[in-house]
């Protein structure tokens, strides 16, 4: 899995992060689904997990930044 650049449609994030999590991340959070998530099934657990965490480090690095950008984050 390379480094993925700005589209994260799923969350509503668009954000350029220029650095993928770390795999084992990456393969933990795949193994690790909410319930939720175990529930609605995925066709690819790894690449669903890298999204989340991608989205999550660049809210953590830039909450105000990407605060403007997300679906989620009322204002």
């Amino acid at each position: 899995m390379g480094n993925q650049g700005a589209t994260r449609g799923r969350s509503g994030y668009h954000g350029d992060m220029t650095e993928s999590p770390d795999p084992d991340r990456v393969d933990q959070r795949a193994t690790d689904l909410l319930p939720e998530e175990r529930a609605a099934g995925s066709d690819d657990p790894e690449r669903e997990a890298e999204i989340i965490l991608e989205d999550s480090d660049a809210r953590t690095e830039d909450p105000e930044g990407t605060k403007h950008e997300s679906t989620q984050t009322p204002d």
